[in-house]
């Protein structure tokens, strides 16, 4: 594996948007159609993400003709059995193996947060330079955000192989076998990456949206 990570960060990083999940503590259903303020989730997702990646694709396991407004390539998990935010940070991974091989890193968004900082890839690259680390997480008022972070897409076949063959699927146990390293951003006014998870947290994300300009 090449440690030389100052070049590879001039190189392409495609986003990720992770929608592949079932969205049981919210009901069911394709959570990320769900609207705020007028505009769906995916949609508010995509216009926060979008100016910050080369590249930019769905993960999800929905039909992908739903995500035909936004016009991006939609690619199920390539381990199947709705196995958990690894599979699709898997997926991308392969997806851009196979259709970028230009491309040296992923960073990877969940469909649920409208408020992603704007400067969020920018500064979990320059932590990835400076750490040389292979996946740089995102963490804000002590807390990590592991499903938004920066990933060399080398590490496709150890994630593979730890998915099948140990069946892993939490994140942590996963990632503390590479260089991790944690960038911090302000929670304050709100924090950037509050996510939906009950039907309750889009009338707070209302609020946050009235008293914000976002």
């Amino acid at each position: 594996m090449t440690d030389n990570h100052g070049s590879l960060l001039l190189k392409e990083v495609t986003g990720v948007i992770l929608a592949g999940g079932q969205s049981r503590r919210f009901g069911g259903g394709d959570k990320f159609l769900k609207e705020l303020n007028g505009t769906s989730l995916i949609d508010r997702i995509v216009n926060r993400v979008r100016p910050q990646t080369d590249d930019l694709i769905i993960n999800s396991n929905s039909n992908a003709l739903i995500f035909k407004k936004q016009n991006l390539p939609v690619i199920p998990d390539s381990i199947k059995g709705y196995a958990g935010p690894l599979a699709g940070v898997l997926a991308g991974m392969e997806w851009v193996l196979k259709n970028k091989s230009e491309c040296c890193w992923i960073v990877t968004f969940p469909s649920d947060a409208p408020f992603i900082p704007l400067n969020c890839v920018a500064k979990m690259k320059v932590h990835a330079e400076k750490a040389k680390a292979n996946i740089v997480c995102s963490a804000s008022g002590d807390r990590t955000h592991p499903v938004c972070a920066l990933w060399r897409v080398d590490l496709a076949n150890d994630l593979r192989k730890a998915m099948l063959n140990e069946e892993i699927r939490k994140i942590d146990l996963w990632t503390a076998r590479h260089r991790l390293s944690v960038v911090e951003f302000s929670n304050q006014p709100y924090d950037p990456f509050f996510n939906i998870n009950r039907a309750g947290d889009l009338e707070r994300a209302e609020e946050i949206l009235k008293s914000n300009e976002i």
